[in-house]
């Protein structure tokens, strides 16, 4: 015989109980209300709803090596179930994996990346709008060579978070 479990708030199992209690006990209440979805109309293959999610994976831990992975999960600020998708995920699609503290970080760096590409332009726009000469030319091209650089370094931020990323879910 196949075997069915299913997970319960304790106040609904208490509720449950007691409605099985008159009418045979659980096993024979959950027989009789499976025989009724099953002989119900079941859905069509095009109005049957796919789900996303095709299968289901259950580990079973050891309590040393769920307390490292709770441990690891929190630091990241995940869950143990978010924290082993993204390291599958990494494992099998090669990319980065973004907690939501790292997705924090790279929207600020996009952010300050797009706050000096505005400046760059508009330095742009003044240098091939204005007839300049002598100091103000160098000091606008001093200016924009300034920006050049902290782009430069935005950038090299960037590829090392994407690295240190790619290493904490990669084998170590």
């Amino acid at each position: 015989m196949d075997r069915l479990t299913v997970r319960l708030s304790p106040d609904l199992a208490r509720r449950f109980d007691a409605a099985a209690a008159v009418q045979g006990g659980r096993s024979r209440l959950l027989r009789r209300l499976i025989e009724g979805a099953a002989q119900a109309s079941l859905p069509t293959a095009e109005t049957a709803s796919v789900s996303p999610f095709s299968a289901k994976l259950t580990l079973r831990l050891g309590v040393d090596d769920l307390g490292l992975l709770e441990a690891a999960a929190a630091d990241a600020g995940l869950s143990r179930t978010q924290w082993a998708v993204a390291l599958i995920r990494r494992r099998l699609y090669d990319r980065p994996q973004l907690t939501p503290s790292d997705a924090l970080a790279f929207i600020g760096i996009q952010r300050e990346l797009r706050r000096i590409g505005v400046n760059v332009n508009q330095i742009a726009r003044a240098l091939n709008t204005a007839v300049l000469e002598g100091k103000v030319l160098e000091l606008e091209l001093a200016q924009l060579d300034a920006f050049a650089a902290e782009i430069r370094g935005h950038l090299s931020g960037l590829q090392e978070a994407f690295r240190g990323n790619l290493d904490y879910w990669s084998d170590r």
